[in-house]
């Protein structure tokens, strides 16, 4: 342990001498204040550290304290259902001590110390077991099962393990290692929130997380374990797609960090988040989430902190064998934090003023996303989904934050102010948007859903490409000099722009879409375009054939609700057939 002296103070930066036996990355303590901070550069005796908490009213002479270890997360039962700081602070217990203002320096542990846990074996005295292998269980909330896992570098024989209650502290099981020393297990371990946890081998992915969107799911598909980055300017519906994939993804623990946005968002997810029913299991969406809390107006420092305290939590969950999805909202304000710090540092800047390896950064963040093999025997596989919004300013997307994201993620939800200010939701931009998955699970999606989804899926982009090349020849030349066959294209187009990929999500049944009516959808408007275009083969007036009542039910299929889509699909396609007969009989053809 090193004690030192502060000697200079520049907003969350303090430098501090006397610190000759300190080491990078270390979590100190600052001041008779005790605030929270970490030493991010070390020259001599003189360490540089970044304070998690406000740093007005110190001064030079304050003694500074290192607790040797790195900044950390306690990893254990009572994690779901918890809302943190960005150091893994419990926002409800310390509003309990000190009321709805945070106190500087304020120490609470992150878990619950007094509650007591059941704990079930799973493995009996004179196992071998190594680390990753789950010793016992706890049934954390009413549906997720939190494994015990052997900490990380333990291997040898149970020496003893009960059944029985157990708060996290207390030991559950001890094991004797190869050297013949005794470790402890208990239900809690801690973990250094800069290093990813070990696994055996990282998978490509090549199963989608189901999300419900129909914009997403279908047209630009994220895999279980990838990675994905919302960018888009102020309005356009970063959060409110953030909060969609949070409600609705096909994941079995959610982990939402509010990195540096307004209060005002933040409060809506802790007002919201409770009250929500999870659809897998009708109680709360709380019982399967983790909430980082770290808003605008708290220190900019601990915004970074924040980004690496829920990726830990999440590759903990992950290593159980779940299926964890990650949301960051948003990125930008933690590179305006990196920026803060780097400029107090004095270091050399690089674009707009971010430091030099503001790339690096973000992709050591990204690349611990990834669908894995757990450490242990049994070979468990697990899946983290990195899901980051990014925050342009004035929606630009050349900014050095929107590309160096760019350039790690491999699936691009372009948000578009127009579309939003035209009231289109998700705002997600067909033409400018992609996803690198598509390719990797098309085999999936045809052996799940239908065996020409891929095919399905291609023809509705070429139709959205299509419409975006006509609508510039008709504000040249005007709608009448178009073509029919066009005139249809450009018709059906609007159909799926409208009626597919509009979405409602404070709609009953249209806020969530499953797939199997996604195809069906997608099956009904193609079916009119083809019947439709061949119609217009044989001379159908194409004013008419817009015109027939079927397109309103196409419309409004999406209503439908999901015990009537295969039911409702049958009537609109007999129908789609029956008018456009019609049609041909009156004009005599």
């Amino acid at each position: 342990m090193s004690k030192g002296t502060i000697k200079k103070v520049a907003g969350p930066l303090v430098v501090a001498e006397g610190m000759r036996n300190a080491n990078m990355f270390d979590v100190v303590r600052v001041s008779d204040q005790r605030l929270i901070g970490e030493i991010i550069e070390i020259h001599g005796d003189e360490a540089s550290i970044q304070v998690y908490e406000e740093t007005s009213g110190l001064g030079p002479g304050e003694p500074v304290e290192s607790t040797g270890f790195p900044m950390s997360v306690e990893l254990g039962p009572g994690l779901l259902g918890g809302i943190y700081d960005g150091i893994q602070r419990p926002l409800d217990l310390i509003r309990e001590q000190t009321g709805n203002n945070l106190k500087r320096g304020i120490e609470v542990p992150s878990l619950d110390r007094e509650k007591k846990w059941h704990f079930v074996p799973s493995v009996q005295a004179g196992d071998e077991v190594e680390a990753g292998d789950i010793i016992g269980t706890v049934q954390e909330t009413e549906f997720i099962v939190h494994k015990i896992m052997v900490p990380y570098g333990i291997k040898g024989t149970v020496q003893s393990i009960r059944e029985g209650e157990y708060t996290v502290e207390d030991t559950a099981a001890t094991i004797i290692d190869e050297n013949g020393t005794e470790k402890q297990i208990k239900l809690m371990q801690t973990w250094p929130v800069r290093a990813g946890r070990p696994y055996k081998e990282k998978k490509a992915p090549f199963m989608p997380l189901i999300t419900g969107q129909r914009v997403i799911d279908t047209l630009f598909p994220l895999a279980k374990g990838g990675v994905a980055a919302v960018p888009g300017p102020f309005g356009s519906g970063k959060t409110v797609v953030q909060h969609q994939l949070a409600k609705w993804a096909e994941a079995d623990i959610v982990v939402y960090i509010g990195c540096g946005e307004r209060g005002n968002e933040m409060t809506d997810v802790l007002n919201e988040f409770p009250e929500l029913k999870d659809p897998k299991t009708g109680e709360s969406l709380m019982q399967r989430t983790v909430l980082i809390a770290n808003t605008s107006d708290m220190p900019v420092a601990a915004r970074e902190a924040s980004i690496y305290t829920g990726i830990t939590i999440a590759e903990y969950f992950r290593d159980m064998g779940y299926s964890v999805a990650l949301m960051a909202d948003s990125t930008s304000r933690w590179a305006e934090a990196l920026r803060e710090m780097s400029g107090r540092l004095e270091e050399m800047p690089g674009e707009e003023g971010y430091p030099a390896y503001l790339a690096s950064r973000l992709a050591q963040f990204y690349e611990r996303a990834g669908h894995v093999v757990a450490l242990g025997k049994e070979g468990r596989e697990g899946a983290l989904s990195v899901i980051g919004a990014v925050s342009p300013p004035g929606g630009d997307l050349s900014e050095p934050v929107t590309q160096a994201t760019l350039r790690i993620v491999k699936v691009f939800w372009s948000l578009d102010a127009a579309l939003a200010y035209s009231r289109h939701f998700p705002a997600v931009n067909w033409l400018t948007s992609y996803s690198l998955y598509t390719d990797t699970t098309a085999q999936w999606f045809n052996s799940n859903v239908g065996s020409n989804w891929t095919e399905h899926r291609a023809r509705l982009m070429r139709l959205l490409q299509d419409e975006a090349e006509l609508e510039e020849i008709v504000k040249l030349v005007g709608m009448d000099a178009v073509s029919a066959s066009d005139r249809l294209k450009l018709e059906i187009a609007r159909s799926i722009r409208e009626d597919f990929l509009h979405q409602d999500a404070f709609h009953d049944i249209d806020t969530y879409t499953p797939l199997e009516k996604q195809y069906s959808m997608i099956r009904l408007i193609l079916s009119f375009y083809d019947e439709a275009a061949a119609a217009l083969d044989r001379g159908a007036d194409i004013e008419k054939l817009v015109s027939l009542p079927v397109r309103e039910r196409i419309g409004r299929y999406k209503y439908v609700s999901t015990d009537r889509i295969e039911e409702e699909f049958n009537q609109i396609s007999g129908e789609v057939s029956n008018q456009i007969q019609e049609l041909l009989q009156k004009e005599d053809f």
